[in-house]
């Protein structure tokens, strides 16, 4: 067994690999003329560029291990846009007609980063500023909220259920802290008008309240509703929910006569193409690979690198992409628990880890040594490590020897324990913390690990009952809210428990300051300072793949065009039935 092989924690999957690899050298010779046939296949369908209608099309999202977290959009759940998106709509979204694969200059990959030009209006038909602290929206006209037996009838969007998802959020008590406080009201100046009355201007308004997590229209009829029955759930999007099984998936129906179209060669076509959307939620990381492999997936949107060669050599039909993670990855050491109180010990446990040698040997080289809490998608927002003051490059560095006497003169000579959780959605950290602990051991520091299932190791960090390390990934989200959301005080997602009243108050001038130059400059400052503090154990960001068969069409790669939200990308796709007929799949 190769040592890559080795080094997957997960025997089921080195078996699955392991044996995926024999089967193909055994059958290598007979591959040939296979081989011959399906590429001709695929060549010829390159030549088929009208859309076609009908099918099925079964996702493995990023989010595979993943059931809904709720359907209540005052549950403030972060992947409420990921579990609706379908069926919700929200006033902006990315505009897929820039995109790369379109000769476009965005890869709309990011969890929730758009450029400003490259948003589009989604209910929004358009906007403008009538005063510095004053932006009126047009709504769409002939926007229909679907029919919902027991709910509503259906019936036009207005300026009144948008006010009333606002209401419904802001009243909230699961709300973030802070999130609407640019906002003084919300009101419906007419039917298809809504007007927002800021009192202070906020950089990422456009982000808040129109793309972003929390951001989804939902019609006023809900209001007496259980929001939480996936049954009760409508939009005004392009598929209904027709059905829900935890932990293994959920169905989505196309809707006729659908607001929007896609235009191919020029031609408008209605959408969506496909008849039906099934997320599949798949917990086992072996099991989603097979799925894959064996064409029950259609797409799967995130696999580990380890994967990729053994998937390209036993189904090599598949198209591949490649993206830089948008969630770091890193252990956040709570400074209000002892030690990590002391900059020394947080310091110190980062030298005791070996970077370079994650990037090299667990990731492969699939991953990039430092890409967080800014992205590199981000532009003149990221500075690369070696741009970094040497305090902050010193953090990548090993040095299990500094590390022991910053232990020391913290007054820990012998190191100490501390317990660590870790979800176990997340096959990289499984097979990462054994890891992180055997370097932590070298020092002297040794750690009990609690991996738990992703609802209770999410509702830990949220009351804040969380150990004193918590390993996660967690999206960067933007330039602004990475830090805003990571280390601003009692913040929901700030699981060291960092706070600083100057960078609170930096913080909140960084949102108020309307040039971006000047912004760029701001986060850049705060950034160097974030790391040069170490509330956490910096990890290396890894790199992940998206593969697909080849007859869906209209792809190349996309994954969100707003905050964790593939819906609109999903109802522009359709399926070759001839290519799939022919590869012997339908």
């Amino acid at each position: 067994m190769s040592t890559a092989l080795k080094k997957i924690g997960n025997p089921v999957m080195r078996s699955l690999l392991a044996g995926a690899v024999c089967a193909s050298l055994l059958l290598s010779s007979g591959c040939s003329e296979a081989e011959a046939e399906w590429r001709e296949a695929i060549e010829s369908s390159e030549q088929r560029t009208v859309p076609q209608y009908g099918g099925d099309l079964n996702i493995g999202t990023v989010s595979i291990t993943l059931s809904a977290l709720s359907w209540d959009p005052a549950d403030w759940t972060w992947k409420s846009p990921h579990d609706a998106g379908m069926i919700r709509e929200q006033l902006f979204a990315g505009d897929l007609d820039l995109a790369v694969s379109r000769g476009g200059p965005f890869p709309f990959l990011a969890d929730a980063y758009l450029p400003s030009d490259g948003i589009r209006g989604e209910l929004a038909e358009s906007w403008h500023w009538e005063d510095d602290l004053t932006v009126v929206i047009n709504l769409r006209r002939n926007v229909m909220f679907h029919d919902k037996p027991g709910v509503m009838a259906a019936r036009e969007l207005d300026a009144e259920d948008v006010v009333f998802t606002y209401e419904l959020l802001r009243d909230s008590p699961r709300k973030i802290p802070t999130y609407f406080d640019h906002i003084d009201t919300v009101e419906a100046r007419d039917s298809h008008t809504v007007v927002f009355h800021f009192n202070e201007y906020n950089a990422e308004w456009m982000y808040r309240f129109g793309y972003g997590y929390y951001s989804s229209i939902v019609p006023r009829e809900t209001a007496d509703i259980d929001r939480r029955n996936w049954r009760n759930v409508t939009g005004t999007g392009p598929f209904r929910l027709t059905r829900y099984i935890q932990a293994n998936s959920q169905v989505h129906e196309r809707i006729d006569d659908y607001w929007d179209t896609e235009s191919v060669d020029g031609v408008e076509y209605e959408i969506p193409f496909v008849d039906r959307v099934i997320y599949r939620i798949i917990k086992d990381e072996a099991t989603y690979l097979a799925a894959l492999r064996t064409a029950r997936l259609d797409i799967l949107e995130s696999i580990r690198w380890i994967a990729v060669d053994y998937l390209q050599e036993t189904t090599p039909e598949l198209q591949w992409s490649r993206w830089l993670s948008n969630g770091g990855n890193f252990m956040a050491l709570r400074l209000d628990r002892e030690p990590f109180g002391d900059v020394r010990v947080r310091r110190a446990l980062n030298l005791a880890v070996n970077q370079r040698e994650i990037v090299e040997t667990f990731y492969g080289g699939h991953a990039e040594l430092m890409a967080y809490p800014q992205h590199p998608d981000y532009g003149d927002y990221f500075q690369p490590l070696e741009e970094m003051p040497e305090s902050v490059q010193e953090l990548f560095d090993y040095n299990p020897e500094k590390a022991r006497q910053l232990l020391a003169e913290a007054g820990y000579p012998d190191g100490f324990e501390f317990r660590v959780q870790v979800c176990s959605c997340s096959p990289t950290n499984m097979d990462l913390v054994p890891l992180l602990e055997n370097y932590l051991k070298d020092v002297g520091v040794r750690i009990r690990i609690q991996p738990m299932e992703y609802g209770a190791f999410l509702s830990s960090m949220t009351t804040r009952t969380h150990t004193p390390g918590y390993l996660m990934g967690s999206g960067h989200v933007n330039p602004t809210t990475t830090l805003r959301k990571s280390f601003v005080t009692d913040q929901t997602w700030n699981p060291s428990m960092y706070s600083d009243p100057d960078f609170d108050r930096r913080m909140a001038e960084v949102y108020r300051t309307r040039d971006e130059d000047t912004r760029i400059e701001m986060i850049r400052e705060m950034t160097v300072e974030i790391l040069d503090q170490a509330p956490y154990i910096w990890l290396p960001t890894e790199y992940l793949y998206t593969a697909w068969w080849p007859w869906v069409r209209n792809y190349a790669g996309e994954l969100r065009v707003g905050a964790v939200r593939p819906g609109p990308i999903y109802a522009r796709m359709w399926i070759d039935h001839e290519l799939k007929r022919d590869l012997g799949f339908e």
